[in-house]
């Protein structure tokens, strides 16, 4: 089951606030962006966060989850909880760096 359209615009109501937040599509799921970082994988209408020590503590009794075949463990995300996501979001976000530029081969 590939996420909803209505889900991924869910998810990023739910964390816009005072963040720029957009999503792309990626091998049928979603990327979630927040201020260009990339900080959610959103798989089959769930939001899964990257096990890092940061989140660990705020994390801890969350599901956990495999995003994708082949993937590592994730922590799964309630993301209805808006008093989690609020404490989520800023650790993430602060963390993450923006992706780099992919310069392409000229052959």
């Amino acid at each position: 089951m590939a996420t909803s359209e209505d889900f991924i615009e869910f998810v990023c109501e739910q964390i816009r606030g005072d963040y720029s937040v957009r999503y792309k599509k990626m091998f049928g799921e979603y990327m979630v962006y927040v201020n260009d970082k990339p900080i959610f994988l959103v798989c089959d209408n769930c939001v899964y966060v990257k096990k890092l020590p940061e989140v660990e503590e705020i994390l801890a009794g969350s599901e956990c989850g495999v995003p994708y075949n082949g993937a590592k463990e994730h922590y799964i995300l309630d993301i209805e909880n808006q008093e989690l996501d609020e404490l989520v979001v800023p650790v993430l976000e602060r963390i993450t760096p923006l992706p780099k530029k992919r310069t392409k081969k000229i052959v």
